[in-house]
């Protein structure tokens, strides 16, 4: 059974609060309720709408936005609205009662290149899964039907899956203007077809501890102020660059003695050839210019 956590995000708009999960909601489309009797397919929406101050539910992916009435502040309420979701969800209630589950969904795929010759990102339409995911070899992937369909071919190496995307690493058995259309064919018939990427119980890689704002059935994972400084900087200005090329980088530690911080280095990332230059030249000078004398070093480790 799925475990849920929930992480408040604000919007550009104070009267609407996301409420992201770690696995994925609806599959077909996002939904919109406008009021109790338009939630009639959603059971989730409306137990919210028992709520006076629901103007509005949004249903998407991995969150659940809410637009309030300003008869209260989400400051005073946000917090029992993520603990009352994470009930529900762990509860295993229905969420949207989705209509033509047999019919294929709608969903394209493109192939694109990476800094890393060996990996090759396959990008959906649409997102496919909550977190990121690492398979090694055929063995680790024994959670993911996707990646073991994949490892079928003797020439891949490596599948990364993370929010919209695929990276497949090959062997240099391979070229890739020869595997490249039959790969892309397998992963977009699989998620058209709606199956499971992820089983419920594999376990997520590249979630960082994350802090007050995260509701879920086990305590929070407190870092220390530089560690935390560190994962914020990772987050907003590093990762969404890594994962345009099909990786993902994860904070691992910092250690106060030596300045010096340790990552992973995970998907295209990972082996790269370009991946020194970037770390040394890309993060370590990143950090040190927006973190001073605290940042002495970045050293990474390949995922």
């Amino acid at each position: 059974m799925k475990e849920y956590s929930i992480t408040v995000v604000k919007t550009n708009n104070p009267n609407i609060l996301k409420f992201e999960t770690n696995h994925i909601l609806v599959q077909r489309k996002n939904y919109e309720f406008k009021n109790i009797d338009d939630a009639k397919n959603s059971p989730l929406a409306q137990q919210l709408f028992h709520l006076p101050f629901i103007k509005t539910v949004y249903i998407s992916g991995d969150f659940i936005g809410l637009e309030r009435y300003d008869i209260v502040q989400w400051e005073d309420v946000k917090d029992e609205v993520a603990q009352q979701l994470v009930e529900y969800l762990n509860a295993g209630e229905p969420i949207v009662l989705e209509e033509d589950m047999d019919k294929p969904v709608p969903v394209t795929v493109y192939a694109e290149v990476t800094p890393n010759p060996a990996t090759m990102k396959f990008v959906a339409s649409k997102k496919i899964v909550a977190s990121a995911f690492e398979f090694k070899n055929i063995d680790e992937a024994r959670d993911s039907k996707l990646a073991t369909e994949l490892f079928q071919f003797p020439f891949v190496k490596q599948v990364f899956i993370d929010e919209n995307y695929v990276s497949v690493s090959k062997f240099e058995v391979a070229e890739w203007d020869d595997i490249t259309i039959e790969l892309r064919e397998v992963i977009r018939n699989f998620i058209a077809d709606g199956k499971e990427i992820v089983a419920d119980n594999a376990k997520a890689i590249g979630k960082e501890a994350q802090v007050s704002e995260t509701v879920s059935a086990e305590n929070t994972i407190e870092l220390d102020e530089t560690s935390q400084e560190i994962v914020d900087i990772l987050e907003e200005y590093v990762k969404p660059a890594v994962a345009s090329d099909g990786g993902n980088i994860m904070f691992q530690s910092y250690d106060a003695d030596t300045r010096t911080v340790s990552v992973i280095l995970q998907g295209a990332c990972s082996g790269c050839p370009s991946s020194t230059f970037t770390l040394k030249n890309g993060i370590e000078t990143m950090l040190k210019n927006m973190m001073g004398e605290k940042i002495n070093e970045v050293v990474a480790l390949n995922g």
